[in-house]
């Protein structure tokens, strides 16, 4: 039989419980290094804009947020659907793990946003394609968590989960596209894959190590999150009860 690659066997709830168990310090100090090297590039090294002064400085915290949003949004939409077209346990406990951090992103983009806002367009809110679409984002992380928790049969509630998940995600490049698609007051796209950045070098360094600094960070916390829901599940089997035992051993 021919053996799976090596990566497949953290599929594996106790596998991937090792896993996190040894990556999430070193991703925490990656994320603590990254945030510090990045807002002290953007606020103390980029230069003040021409035309909002110090306010633009919020981007280095907006941007990362709104995008990382976006992307959770994507990647627990992925986990659920694989979850339950594969029926595979641990993809629907990623999904899980990973809504409230969206959630959480979601909702910084949002209060940065409006921080930005107030002295760019005189108003903390306005119902803009971006904002408005941004703001259903947050309300499909919530609902997605209220269904999943409230539903017993944890089989049913992963599947209305994934589903919503999936509908859901057609929200994602409705984001993305709303300031090409409709007449709105978010300025467009400063970063592209098919055209120079439109912002100086150190402003484009800051973003990008702030970036990586919310990466290192919802891989640390989706991965504590979702040792907790792998223990949960999996109460009953051996390697949890060694683990239960060790622990208690160690008190």
């Amino acid at each position: 039989m021919k053996k799976l690659p090596r990566l497949f066997t953290f599929a594996a709830p106790k596998s991937f419980y090792r896993l996190a168990t040894v990556s999430v310090p070193w991703l925490y100090a990656a994320a603590a290094l990254l945030a510090v090297w990045g807002l002290y590039v953007g606020f103390f090294v980029a230069p003040t804009d021409a035309t909002q002064g110090d306010s633009y400085r919020i981007i280095f915290i907006h941007v990362p947020a709104a995008w990382m949003s976006m992307v959770l949004y994507l990647a627990m939409a992925a986990w659920a659907a694989f979850g339950w077209a594969a029926n595979a346990r641990l993809a629907s406990m990623m999904a899980r793990a990973i809504a409230p951090t969206g959630a959480a992103f979601t909702f910084l983009a949002l209060w940065t946003g409006a921080f930005w806002g107030k002295p760019t367009w005189g108003a903390w809110w306005v119902w803009d394609a971006r904002l408005t679409s941004e703001l259903i984002l947050l309300f499909l992380y919530l609902g997605f968590m209220a269904l999943v928790e409230a539903i017993d049969d944890v089989r049913r509630a992963d599947h209305a989960g994934a589903l919503l998940a999936i509908v859901g995600a057609v929200n994602v490049p409705i984001i993305y596209f709303s300031v090409r698609w409709w007449n709105t007051l978010h300025q467009g796209s400063t970063i592209s894959m098919t055209a120079a950045p439109k912002m100086a070098h150190t402003m484009l360094t800051s973003m990008l190590l702030m970036t990586l600094a919310f990466w290192a960070y919802a891989f640390a916390v989706v991965f504590m999150r979702a040792r907790a829901i792998v223990l949960e599940r999996e109460s009953g089997a051996d390697w949890v009860r060694v683990l239960a035992t060790q622990a208690l051993k160690v008190k």
